[in-house]
């Protein structure tokens, strides 16, 4: 087949929306020499660092983590390419795709973060409240604009909501972070454990169809985690912004200041009462509505993305590579818009190498036809609108990459927070845990079981719940355990989480040693192979059992830690000394930790 011509490489889009500002980064580089100099205190220019991106890393001030904000998600090749540049300039090398739609830079010097604010502003991106007491990134599911259930695409209102917010004194201080999600539909967001949630709607009024949004406030994962309230049946699209201003102005008087440990808003909803904090909302909105000047509003473009089908060269035998239909039918979405998929790029725990970065964006280019890719809720990369006839050579192109590994829309992808690789509070290396399980999944070709594909994995390395243990079929949060003397990492394994209409918490079952949680999760699949009915999936089987619905031999949560106990008995040290050292570590385990950065 002839060579067809494709898109100049040169002609890549541009973002919408330029959210940097060069002087920060100018700011940020005095600021460090100030606070090097004695000048500034360590807890003001915590403060300081947070507010503009710079995460602590772990046991040391001399290095830190640069998390560069993607508001929506949404990322440009070339913003990929100067990504890549910096992490080798500045940091490792590689970089880390967060589940909230961040990228994030490690082990980056302390003088060199300016360097990398510099280099963002260069390509429209900021770093500017990723972290800190402020609104963070506000995401929006991958799948907005493309879902075939979505009433319509929520990625205009989720950019102006963003570009709103951002260094709005309004959310300069508040009582703690607070986040924004919007989601697409049901299913591809999880709008209900967060503390403001939005799903579009549209409902007919007066013989029109007005747009507008479902709304939940107050939910949360942490230490304590809640389930979101809804503030009502239909929020329309006019009263998004006033509402949004209302419910910070609440939490920013009322949330509590005093207690770290609870100043989240929701748990200011759990004290007050949803009752009385949803009637407090809507008074609030009434009187933001009648107050707030016509100049406040949010600047929706609603102009839709310019589609252009980039032409691929074909293979010229018309072959496929050995694992294609594998990876096809684990990593793909079939959109609304007819011949088109979106493909859910696979990553160990969201890392990339620079020239991973530097190969989604020459694909991106080559491939997707709205000429940008979008990050997910899951720690992956997804590239939307690839025609569906260039999807072989697509797969070809990532094999070259080292990206197509299959199983992205399974079970066999976990979520793994940094963990002890990185981060301050973390008690085990969660990060490295999620990659062994991955690989051993993908080893025993899990991904392509259809019966398995619903089911989540989640895993953090503490309580705090980066990992989003809590809303996975079965999940994991990373502590320590004894045998005498000796320590071992230990993990609390629930089960049952979920995120969609049904959202609930997982339910505690038990304490797993690390070295026991692929024979654990093995031994979950096996149960539910042996007691599953026709057509079950394993976590629907999981939920029966978290609600006592089950009438197999596994009839509660109860029943599963009675089968599951022999396997986490740990052995004495001189038996196995491996036991007692986590993934990635061959020193003896210890539970040293450092102060947290989630809010100063």
């Amino acid at each position: 087949m002839a060579q067809q011509l494709r898109p100049s490489k040169s002609a890549s889009k541009k973002p919408k929306v330029d959210w940097s500002r060069r002087e920060e980064a100018d700011n940020f580089a005095h600021t460090v020499k100030l606070y090097r100099q004695g000048k500034i205190d360590h807890d003001n220019f915590r403060r300081f660092r947070l507010q503009h991106g710079a995460y602590g890393t772990r046991m040391t001030d001399d290095y830190a983590m640069v998390r560069i904000k993607i508001p929506a998600g949404q990322i440009y090749p070339y913003q990929l390419e100067k990504i890549a540049q910096l992490s080798e300039m500045y940091s490792i090398g590689s970089a880390h795709v967060s589940t909230r739609e961040n990228i994030q830079l490690h082990w980056v010097v302390l003088e060199d973060v300016s360097e990398i604010m510099h280099g963002l502003a260069d390509v429209g991106l900021t770093s500017r409240e990723a972290c800190g007491n402020t609104v963070r990134n506000v995401m929006c599911s991958p799948l907005s604009g493309v879902c075939i259930d979505e009433e319509f695409d929520a990625t205009p209102y989720a950019i102006a909501t963003a570009k709103f917010l951002l260094r709005n004194p309004l959310n300069q201080a508040l009582p703690r972070k607070f986040k924004f999600n919007f989601s697409c539909c049901e299913n591809h967001g999880m709008t209900r454990i967060t503390d403001v949630g939005l799903i579009p709607q549209i409902r007919e009024l007066d013989g029109k169809n007005q747009r507008g949004f479902k709304i939940f406030l107050g939910g949360g994962l942490g230490n304590k985690s809640f389930v979101g309230h809804q503030l009502e049946d239909f929020t329309p699209e006019e009263d998004l912004l006033y509402t949004s201003i209302a419910v910070l102005q609440i939490f920013d008087r009322m949330g509590n200041r005093k207690n770290m440990a609870r100043n989240r808003m929701r748990y200011l909803v759990d004290e007050m009462g949803w009752d009385k904090f949803q009637n407090l909302v809507l008074k609030q909105r009434t009187i933001v509505r009648a107050t707030q000047s016509v100049i406040v509003r949010l600047n929706i473009n609603q102009k839709p993305n310019e589609i252009k089908r980039p032409i691929s060269v074909s293979n010229e035998n018309g072959s496929v590579s050995d694992g294609y239909a594998r990876w096809l039918k684990s990593t793909t979405y079939k959109q609304k818009q007819d011949g088109y998929r979106a493909v859910f790029v696979t990553l160990e725990s969201g890392d990339l190498t620079a020239n991973q970065l530097r190969a989604i964006a020459e694909i991106t280019k080559d491939f997707s036809a709205e000429g940008f890719a979008r990050n997910g809720f899951s720690q992956d990369i997804i590239l939307r609108y690839v025609h569906e006839s260039d999807l072989p050579k697509f797969y070809s192109r990532l094999l070259e990459a080292g990206l197509a590994n299959s199983g992205s829309l399974t079970m066999a992808s976990p979520v793994g927070c940094s963990g002890t690789s990185s981060c301050n509070l973390a008690l085990t290396n969660s990060h490295r845990l999620a990659k062994e399980i991955q690989r051993k999944f993908l080893e025993l070709k899990l991904d392509e079981d259809d019966d398995l594909r619903d089911a989540t994995i989640k895993i953090s390395g503490c309580p705090n719940s980066c990992g989003q243990h809590e809303i996975a079929t079965i999940g994991f949060f990373g502590g320590g355990a004894r045998v005498g003397k000796d320590m071992y990492p230990n993990y609390s394994m629930s089960l049952g989480g979920r995120f969609d209409d049904k959202a609930m918490l997982g339910v505690t079952c038990l304490r797993v040693p690390v070295k026991c949680t692929i024979p654990v999760i093995l031994k979950i699949i096996e149960l539910f192979k042996k007691n599953k009915q026709p057509h079950d999936t394993l976590s629907r089987w999981v939920d029966r059992i978290v609600h006592g619905n089950e009438s197999s031999e596994i009839k509660s949560v109860g029943d599963m830690k009675k089968i599951l106990s022999p396997l986490v008995i740990p052995p004495s040290k001189d038996d196995d000394p491996d036991f007692y050292s986590d993934y990635g570590s061959d020193t003896n385990y210890h539970t040293i930790t450092g102060k947290g950065e989630c809010a100063a």
